[in-house]
């Protein structure tokens, strides 16, 4: 093969990666929440490049072992510097790229939250509790709390502190991308912004004992106004203030 022909293959190559990059990736107001988004797009271009090279390393394999089978006086490999230097070049590269993808992401604030952050102004602040076997979920702000139900407003940016009050427990809410450990003593943040409405399943997803498979609660996602309404409603029941009053001790 000359050089010629194996830096067109080259191209096409590489340009055909880049164009499926591109088609499976979306923008991540597409998605239920950034850090769906954020990370969905990561797993989708990352899994773009390995099948890339999978597909490269078969078709080699394939094309030696049918090019060389009837070779009845094989010759040995010499030592050849510039092959060298190009497969260490090339695996470099591969890895500089997926490096550089993954801490793009997993820098980002809505993916890695620093644990000193504080929510902003805007910021509706959530605070999610774990014990056996049951969340607690307390908005500060609003004077609401209620067990075992997580109610969001869409196109909102979220502030979660996440914690524990016996035994590690790990806040998952799959269909938005979120994932945060409930650990004793400890308040671990998370913020992400919500991008679309519907019903989600938040679960344990850190075994904690018998009751870990009871310790489910259902996340709803809503517009602004049937949020508020909601609240307002939290407001005037008593065991919000029973619930509120259970959390905080």
């Amino acid at each position: 093969m000359n050089r010629k022909r194996l830096a067109l293959m080259t191209v096409v190559a590489l340009g055909t990666t880049a164009a499926a990059i591109l088609l499976v990736t979306k923008d991540v107001s597409q998605y239920d929440s950034t850090t769906e988004g954020l990370l969905r797009n990561l797993h989708r271009t990352l899994l773009v490049v390995a099948v890339a090279l999978g597909v490269a390393v078969e078709a080699a394999l394939f094309y030696t072992a049918i090019r060389f089978h009837g070779n009845n006086d094989p010759k040995p490999t010499e030592e050849n510097q510039r092959l060298e230097v190009t497969w260490t070049v090339a695996v470099a590269l591969v890895l500089l790229f997926v490096g550089s993808a993954s801490y793009v992401v997993l820098a980002d604030p809505m993916v890695s939250t620093p644990p000193d952050a504080t929510p902003d102004a805007n910021d509706v602040q959530v605070r999610i509790t774990g014990q056996n076997w049951f969340w607690s979920t307390t908005y500060p702000e609003q004077n609401v709390a209620v067990k075992n139900e997580l109610v969001l407003p869409v196109n909102r940016t979220i502030f979660f502190e996440v914690t524990s009050k016996d035994v590690i427990h790990s806040v998952h809410i799959p269909g938005l991308g979120i994932k945060q450990d409930a650990i004793p003593g400890r308040v671990n943040t998370y913020r992400t912004r919500l991008t679309g409405t519907g019903t989600y399943r938040l679960y344990c997803a850190e075994y904690c004992g018998t009751g870990h498979s009871k310790m489910m609660a259902t996340v709803r996602v809503v517009p602004q106004d049937e949020y508020q309404a909601w609240l307002q409603q939290r407001r005037q029941e008593p065991k919000a203030k029973n619930a509120s009053a259970l959390s905080s001790r």
